[in-house]
Formats: C-alpha cells, structure tokens, sequence
C-alpha cells in the first residue's frame, strides 16, 4: 500500500500556525513590560515560536491541503500550539519551586488552556507565585483557542481559506458546519467579530461595576482576564478563589455571558437580519436554555432546603434565597456549557446535589458555540432517535423520520452522532479505568467519583471535578503517566474526538 497523504504539507501548515503564535505572545509581552516581569521569558518564547514556525515552513511550499492533510494539520496544529505554549511556563519557572517548570505540568497547562478545559496543575494561583504577564498568558491561551485557532487562521489567511470548510468542520465543536455567508472565510470573520464583540462589551461591564464601586477587586487586569476566560468557556481565573473572589454583583454579570457562551454564534446572524422569531424557534437553543433553566432549579431546591454544607464549607447559606439562587444559577450554567468557573465549593456540596452537577457536566454547550461536551444537538437526536425507536418496535410497517424544527435529519446524519456519542462514553469510561488503575500503581488515594469526575472534566473540556479535583483544587497530585492521559484527553475533547482517532487508523494513510 502507498501513502496518500502528504504529511509534510500538513506540518508546513502548523508551522505557519506557530508562527503566528508569536504574535499573540506580544500581548504577555507588553504586560511584563508594564509590570516588569518576565519580559526575557516572553522574547526568547517568541523567537523560539518563530524560529520553529519558519523551519517548518520549509517542509512544503504547497499551501493547497487536501482533505486528509486538512485533518492531519488540525490533530496536528492543535498539539503542537499546546506545546509551544507551554515554553514560557517552563521558562518563568526555571530556578523556582514552580510546578509549571516540569515539561509535563507545562504541557498540561498549555494544553488546558488552548483548549478551553480549564484544569491545572498549579498549586498556588497567586502573583506572588506567577507573574502578572504569565497569568495572563494563561488567560489569553483560552481566549485563542475557544472560538478556534483554525478558524482565525481561515479568517486571515487566504491559503487557509482553500480549504476553509473541511478545516472549520474539523475542529469546531457540533455535528455540523452552518455556513452563514457564501464564503467560508467570511463566516470565520463573522463568527470571530461576534466572539470579540462580546468579550469586549463584557470587559466594559467589569470595568464599569468596578468604577461604580460594585466590585472593588475587579480591576481592568481582572476584567480583561476573565474576559479571555468566560466567551471561550475556559474557566481559568488568575484569583485562587475563581469567581467567588468577586462580589455577587459580578457572579450575576458572569451567568449570563457564559450562557450566551454555550450558545450557538450563528443564531447571532439571525439577529442582525432581523430574523428575531427565527432565532426563538431554534430547537437546540430551546433545549439549551431550558436545561439551564431545569437543572438549575433542582439544584437551587436542594441548595435552599439544605443539601449543601453551612456557608464556612460549602459557600451555601441553607434558606438564604438570593445566595442559594445565585450558587445554583451560576454553577449550573458554569459546567454544563463546561466553563468550569465557581462561586463555592462544590465539591464540599452533598451527593445528591453533586450528583446534578455531574449530570449538568454530561450535557454540554451548543454546537458552533465555544463550550464543550457532547452538545445539547446530540442529545435531543438521541433523544428522538430512542422515541422512534420505541414507536417502530410496536408499529413495524411506520415509516416515521427523526424531526429537528420541523425538519427532516438525514439518516447519515443520525448515525454519526450515534457513533460520536457511544465513543465519547467509550473513551470516558476507559479513561476512568486507567486513571484509577495508575492511581493504584503509585499508591494515590482517588475515590471512583473523582477518577469519573477527572475523565469527564478533561474529555468534556470542563475543567474542575470533584474530591481533591474540586474548583479550588488541582490535578497536581497525579503521576505523570496519569496527566500524559489527561492531557490526550483534553486534546481529543476538544476537537470532538474523531478528527484525531481517523488519523491513528491504518485507512486513513493508505490508499
């Protein structure tokens, strides 16, 4: 058999991605200027990012991409971002007690936050351990990597517009691409103008609380971080106590950016035609937002009637309305489009209510929008797809198609996301298996919830789990074997799996 796919084009590609990696470094780069921090970490990050982008230029001079290559270059782009990203964490920490100087806990954090997971590795979150420039990098890595690095790329490069639609179909989450305009390269400017307006409107909010004396600690440095981390679901924060570092005031601002978050960013289209009745008829927003709203309420009665711990363990007031309200609103629309920010401690909540978040963290975000998980879209099919089932087993000769908004789902499409979903709970369930398998190995204490909470979290781009794993824990105490799998994980997570599982197929190389 001969080799049809032409790697070198693929790895040509990446480099030109890396390179333009470099660029995004100069943000980091002006704030360790401002602050005088880690300005030499970030000069020798970019030029290493360059001089790596422009050698693997050199491999191909080709910039068309076939339809395998465009797969192999975004499972490829993907990891190799992660692991350029990860240089100016070894650099800061050289010659420090820092756990981010280790190759793996970088490559962990790297990978956590390009691809929105939120996780880490850090033992402490605090300035005096991390540089302001650093946590910002940190912050920015998630804004990057939330609306997509592919998709920006289409949107700027005209060689990368070629092949626009099979890239964009690659690597942004759903089971389906919906094209807004004729060109591709136009939907991925549209899709990131709407993705930067609201960052920016939200940074403005913060910033104007702040001066209205609304949140004292939310500063621009603040409302600029966590504008990187909340559009993109990432849920990294550069205070230890996440979200609820910040007044109440804040924590309600934050719920409803990260409900528009794990919305589709093409409904959005819809609202500049004026098409307003057809964006309330969409049935995956529907879904979307009533699973927000259900699940919230099952929380927010079990929060009030007192499931959770007193408010010095679980940062629950049993019987205070506006608390319990705020805690259940706020974590239910954290983890379910996978954001992964916190307002308490949930992992200090009673079963019961960790119990509906964990269902919460299954659910997951719309298609085209930046959260992760196995999309709300999915699971109405399925969903429908099991009513059909049921409904032909008694009526054999019916002949009765699976409806979406009133419109017919081809059979092919149903079948994927049949495929797509049994893998997903598949590779869940042994990356559970193995985690508490190398858990023994090294004689780490990990109950099943938290090695369950741990494989969810990272496949689903969630970020936080339960137990030790919990908002204001860290995925530290993992060997290393464990975080390379975590690390897999969040990769395969965040690009829906398959585009990386066809490439470790022997059809997928060979004619």
């Amino acid at each position: 058999m001969s080799v049809r796919v032409n790697w070198r084009q693929s790895v040509a590609f990446t480099g030109t991605v890396i390179k333009y990696l470099a660029v995004a470094m100069l943000v980091p780069l002006a704030i360790g200027l401002l602050y005088r921090e880690d300005v030499v970490v970030f000069l020798l990050s970019i030029g290493i990012a360059v001089v790596v982008g422009l050698l693997l230029e050199r491999l191909d001079e080709d910039p068309q991409l076939g339809a395998r290559e465009a797969l192999l270059f975004v499972a490829i782009a993907w990891g190799a971002v992660a692991v350029i990203g990860a240089i100016p964490y070894v650099l800061a920490g050289y010659g420090t007690d820092s756990a981010l100087r280790h190759p793996v806990n970088a490559l962990f954090e790297s990978m956590s936050g390009f691809t929105t997971t939120g996780a880490t590795v850090t033992a402490e979150i605090s300035f005096r351990q991390h540089s302001h420039a650093l946590l910002m990098w940190r912050q920015l890595t998630q804004w990057l990597g939330g609306m997509g690095i592919i998709v920006l790329m289409v949107a700027i490069l005209p060689e990368a517009a070629v092949n626009g639609a099979q890239l964009i179909e690659s690597e942004a989450p759903g089971p389906e691409l919906q094209k807004l305009t004729p060109k591709i390269a136009e939907t991925a400017r549209l899709l990131w103008l709407f993705y930067l307006g609201f960052t920016v409107l939200y940074v403005c909010i913060l910033v104007g609380l702040h001066y209205a004396g609304m949140a004292p600690n939310m500063n621009v440095y603040n409302a600029v971080a966590h504008g990187f981390t909340t559009l993109p679901t990432g849920g990294f924060s550069p205070q230890a106590d996440s979200i609820a570092a910040f007044s109440p005031a804040v924590q309600w601002v934050v719920v409803p950016f990260m409900l528009v978050a794990g919305m589709n960013f093409a409904l959005f289209y819809l609202l500049l035609q004026d098409e307003y009745a057809e964006f309330l008829r969409d049935r995956e927003l529907q879904a979307y937002l009533g699973a927000n709203a259900g699940v919230a309420v099952i929380l927010w009665g079990l929060l009030f009637t007192g499931s959770a711990p007193p408010l010095e363990l679980g940062g629950v007031t049993q019987g205070a309305l506006e608390n319990s309200l705020r805690q259940a609103t706020f974590q239910v629309a954290s983890l379910l489009n996978s954001t992964g920010y916190a307002t308490s401690d949930f992992a200090q909540w009673g079963t019961t209510a960790q119990g509906v978040l964990l269902f919460a963290m299954f659910v997951g975000g719309s298609a085209g929008s930046t959260g992760g998980g196995v999309k709300v879209i999915r699971w109405v099919v399925v969903i429908k797809g099991i009513r059909r089932q049921l409904f032909t087993t008694s009526h054999p000769d019916a002949v009765k198609p699976v409806r979406l908004g009133g419109q017919v789902i081809d059979e092919e499409v149903i079948q994927a996301i049949y495929g797509f979903t049994l893998l997903y709970l598949l590779t869940f369930g042994v990356a559970t298996v193995l985690l508490l398998l190398d858990a023994g190995r090294v004689g780490l204490e990990m109950t099943t919830l938290e090695a369950t909470s741990a494989s969810l979290a990272t496949l689903g781009n969630i970020g936080p789990g339960f137990g030790f794993l919990g908002p204001f824990g860290s995925y530290l105490p993992f060997p290393a074997t464990s975080k390379l799998l975590l690390i897999f994980l969040m990769w395969i997570g965040r690009l829906e799996i398959i585009p990386v599982f066809v490439v470790f197929t022997g059809a997928f190389w060979n004619r």
